[in-house]
This record gives structure tokens, C-alpha cells and sequence, in this order.
């Protein structure tokens, strides 16, 4: 689900190529040679260096890496030969046979299309908020093309020229997010210059834009394969509540501890704290239960929109939703999907990574199926790149 069996060399590629590109959108829109795109620095060239391709073809990246390592022995013979003028000859000499070395890739493969969004990144945080405005915004102006569930399938789809796509698939994985963006406010063409999808710019704001792309993230999710989720999921940004405590942001959590969500609507018991992830309760009415037990969780989703969301993300209506539990790594990617009345397995897993090549290892024996699925996930981190850009 999230690529090929992902290496070091190739994380730390990808970051070095983002880095550099927002480097230089930075260096550029500070210089004044480049304006602001809807609020934020506007990518000024029609090209950006594919991400996405580096991922599935080794060899491009291979290539990409070591023309940037011939790069860097270039700049360093260059500095060292102005400051040590006696070998100036053979450094410059060593730093030109460097560059001629270097296995330039081909450009047309190296490059994919950009828009003035590409690098925009979303304020939405994909927050429980901005996937409700997402489902109404969906429902007003998407479904009829779309679907209800995203398939592709809505009532307007007969009558197009090019059906839609299927939302339910990694075809939001292939696009940054900006560019998400960019299309749905501009709208989409063929390569004829037909119009394939409306520009919406002029009946959405940015915030509503911004937050169908949440909602589209959540409900191809949901929509996904039993068992499989065609990309992986940050854990919904919520303020949630615990005992009389002031309300914190969940992803406060993010990178120490695991979080698991369960939905319940007082037909049924409270679950038992656990020491290995946090409990949060969701509620359809965001309000927490009129008692909590000792020993039983007690932290609750403050928003009763939460209920909406996870509903949204385990593809249930919400009148189905009591007893669905949704549980997260320690990094916020949420990885399985428990069932009402079913204990957990490693069935359960949604999100699966493929563990990074060299290091398979046998898994520890768990006396349980939580905990089996617990240490999986601990072996098994999510290593995912969007449009390009690694998360």
C-alpha cells in the first residue's frame, strides 16, 4: 500500500529532494521573482522533480543520487581550489570529471507537470472539523459526478465524456495535495484541451476546498477493499477531553503513543483503559459519558463531529457506527480497524507497510492477538510518499 519495499538511501533521497525544492520556492518567493497563489507562495515553473517516480523505478533514483553526489564533489573541489590556490588546476580538473561522470537521468523521466499549488501544504490539519464541511461540500457539489461513495459512480457520470474516477483507489496517493487543490478550484482538462472536470474556484472558498480533499482522504478509506486501504491515514485531528482536564489536541500524543478510537453511544459498556495506547471515547453527541467507571477510559472526542469523521474513515453510517474501534501507530497513522463484538487480530491490520528490504525479521510470539497486532505495527512503520513528498 505504501510502495515498494521502501531503503534508507530512498527516505532520505526523497526528503533531500523535497528540501531543495521547498529551498528554492523559499529563496525565490523571498528574492520577489515569484508571487502568493491563494495564500501561499506560488511555485513559479511548470515542472517539479517526480517524487513519485523515484519511488518505483530504483534505477532513476540511483541515478538522481548520484548525479547530487557528483554535484557535491564539484561544489566542495570548487570551495577548496579558491581557498587553496596551489592545486586550483587539479581540484577544478577533479570536480569537471565528477560532473562529466555523474549518470544524468533523462529529464522527461526525472520531471512531472507542476501547478502554482504543488508545494502548497493544507491548514486543515485533516481535522474532524474540516472533514464535516468536506462531506457537505462532497454531497452539494461532487456526488453527482462522483458518487456518494466515491466510485465514480454518481448520477451525472453516464452523461460525461470520460467517467469519472474511482476515489477508492491510490489516486489521491499520486497527486500532492496542492495539486489536489489546484483542480479542484481550476478545474480539469484532457490532453485535447477538453474540460474533464468544472473549476469550482468561484463557488468554493479555500477552506472549503481544502477540506473536500479531507473528506475525499476519509472516504476512500472507507471505501477501500475489506481489509485494505488503498492509502494510508493520519489519525483525524480532534480536541478530545479527559476527566475535568481543559480539552488537548490529539496529535499532541503524535509520536509517543499509540491511540485508539472507539465509538460508543451508551448502549454498551466502557471500554478498560489500556497502558498501551491511549482510550478516546467518541460520541455522536461529542459529550462524554454521565459516568465513567474505575478503570474504565475516560477521555472523549469533544466535538460531536468526530462521530461523523470515524464513521466516514471505517466506511459505516453513523447509525452504525457504536463499537467500531480505529487504532493508530505511535506516529499517527492509523493502522487497524476492530469490529463491535470481535476481538482483535491481525486480520484487523488496514494499513500495511512492507517491512524495508534487508531487515524482515521473525515477529515476536504474542499471547494475544492485540498485543501481535501491536508489535506489527511497531515493526512495521508506515514509510509513505504523496505526490512526491515524503510523510
Amino acid at each position: 500500500m505504501s510502495g515498494p519495499p521502501p531503503q534508507a538511501w530512498l527516505n532520505a533521497l526523497l526528503v533531500l529532494i523535497e528540501k531543495l525544492q521547498l529551498g528554492l520556492l523559499s529563496l525565490w518567493h523571498a528574492l520577489g521573482l515569484t508571487g502568493d497563489s491563494h495564500g501561499q507562495p506560488a511555485w513559479p515553473w511548470a515542472w517539479r522533480v517526480a517524487g513519485e517516480t523515484l519511488l518505483i523505478d530504483l534505477g532513476l533514483a540511483r541515478q538522481v543520487g548520484l548525479s547530487l553526489c557528483a554535484v557535491a564533489v564539484a561544489v566542495v573541489a570548487v570551495a577548496v581550489a579558491l581557498a587553496w590556490r596551489r592545486h586550483r588546476g587539479v581540484l577544478l580538473g577533479a570536480g569537471a570529471l565528477a560532473l562529466a561522470a555523474a549518470p544524468w537521468p533523462s529529464a522527461s523521466l526525472l520531471l512531472g507537470p507542476a501547478v502554482p499549488t504543488s508545494f502548497h501544504a493544507s491548514p486543515t490539519r485533516f481535522s474532524v472539523d474540516a472533514i464535516a464541511l468536506g462531506a457537505r461540500v462532497y454531497a452539494q457539489h461532487c456526488a453527482g459526478c462522483h458518487g456518494v461513495d466515491g466510485r465514480g459512480e454518481g448520477p451525472l457520470a453516464a452523461s460525461l465524456a470520460n467517467w469519472p474516477p474511482t476515489l477508492a483507489s491510490p489516486l489521491l496517493a499520486r497527486r500532492a495535495d496542492g495539486e489536489l487543490f489546484w483542480h479542484v478550484l481550476a478545474g480539469m482538462r484532457d490532453r485535447y484541451g477538453q474540460p474533464t472536470m468544472p473549476a469550482f474556484g468561484d463557488a468554493l472558498s479555500h477552506r472549503e476546498a481544502w477540506a473536500v480533499i479531507d473528506y475525499m482522504k476519509a472516504m476512500s478509506a472507507g471505501g477501500g477493499a475489506e481489509g485494505n486501504w488503498p492509502v494510508p491515514l493520519r489519525l483525524p485531528e480532534m480536541a478530545i477531553r479527559c476527566a475535568n482536564a481543559a480539552p488537548l489536541a490529539l496529535s499532541q500524543w503524535r509520536g509517543d503513543q499509540r491511540v485508539r478510537l472507539v465509538a460508543v453511544d451508551g448502549t454498551a459498556s466502557l471500554p478498560f483503559e489500556d497502558p498501551r495506547f491511549l482510550t478516546v471515547l467518541v460520541t455522536p453527541d461529542g459529550r462524554p459519558p454521565a459516568r465513567v467507571p474505575r478503570f474504565r477510559a475516560g477521555c472523549t472526542a469533544a466535538s460531536a463531529k468526530a462521530w461523523q469523521a470515524v464513521a466516514a474513515i471505517a466506511g459505516l453510517p453513523p447509525a452504525k457506527l457504536a463499537g467500531t474501534q480505529l487504532l493508530s501507530d505511535r506516529a499517527g497513522w492509523l493502522r487497524a480497524r476492530g469490529m463491535p463484538g470481535s476481538q482483535w487480530s491481525d486480520a484487523d491490520l488496514v494499513c500495511v507497510s512492507a517491512p524495508a528490504a534487508g531487515t524482515a525479521r521473525a515477529m515476536p510470539k504474542a499471547g494475544d492477538g492485540l498485543t501481535a497486532l501491536l508489535l506489527r505495527m511497531d515493526a512495521e512503520p508506515v514509510r509513505f510518499v504523496k505526490g512526491g513528498f515524503i510523510h
